[in-house]
């Protein structure tokens, strides 16, 4: 795909999904010896979250976020899809699981769109190691939500629509965070595949891999 996107000009995103809850989102934290690691909470119900959709391109560190209201699916898909179609021009490759929110009636029918220029890859089953998306999950968490009660979801969205502000100044640190084993094997292939093309400069990549 890195070397079809390389031929068309197509922009490669990896998408991925997200809740962020009122609640305290516990982790390791330093305290003094001897203290306790206590972290203040007013209990906000299990239903106060924040929800997000994500998309990151790791050969440029762009990041593009929606919230959604309520829990997601194709509806709340087509539209981050949309977002994603009208802020970037020419083709694009969207690579995400195949979780339900990603099939279904609207998504089928936006698909059929004329001139889309999308094409949707559905990632292996069980594999989140593969998806740089979950490296903002874990960032967000680390340097939004850790440890933290915001008691309602509208302050989550306040502190994590400013993280994803910030992250287009931060596009060197987005493509070292995001990187996964992935795009080691992505890059390992992309050199046997131009050292074999460099044999026979006529003939097409694809049709030379294969």
């Amino acid at each position: 795909m890195r070397a079809e996107a390389q031929i068309s000009g197509a922009k490669i995103f990896f998408v991925d999904e997200a809740h962020f809850r009122a609640d305290v989102e516990l982790r390791s934290q330093w305290v003094l010896r001897g203290e306790p690691a206590l972290v203040d909470s007013t209990s906000p119900r299990f239903g106060e979250k924040a929800t997000y959709y994500s998309a990151v391109c790791l050969e440029t560190g762009e990041v593009l976020a929606m919230p959604v209201e309520g829990n997601t699916n194709a509806e709340t898909s087509v539209a981050f899809l949309k977002l994603l179609r009208e802020k970037y021009s020419g083709p694009l490759i969207v690579i995400w699981d195949n979780g339900p929110a990603h099939r279904g009636e609207a998504m089928r029918t936006y698909l059929t769109t004329p001139n889309l220029e999308l094409r949707l890859v559905a990632m292996p089953a069980y594999s989140p190691d593969f998806n740089p998306d979950e490296a903002i999950w874990e960032w967000v968490r680390e340097e939004v939500t850790a440890n933290t009660c915001f008691g309602t979801a509208a302050k989550v969205c306040e502190k994590v629509d400013a993280f994803f502000a910030g992250l287009a100044q931060r596009a060197t640190e987005v493509m070292q965070r995001c990187r996964r084993e992935l795009q080691t094997l992505a890059d390992q292939l992309l050199l046997v595949a131009s050292q074999m093309c460099a044999e026979t400069n006529h003939v097409d990549l694809t049709l030379r891999l294969v």
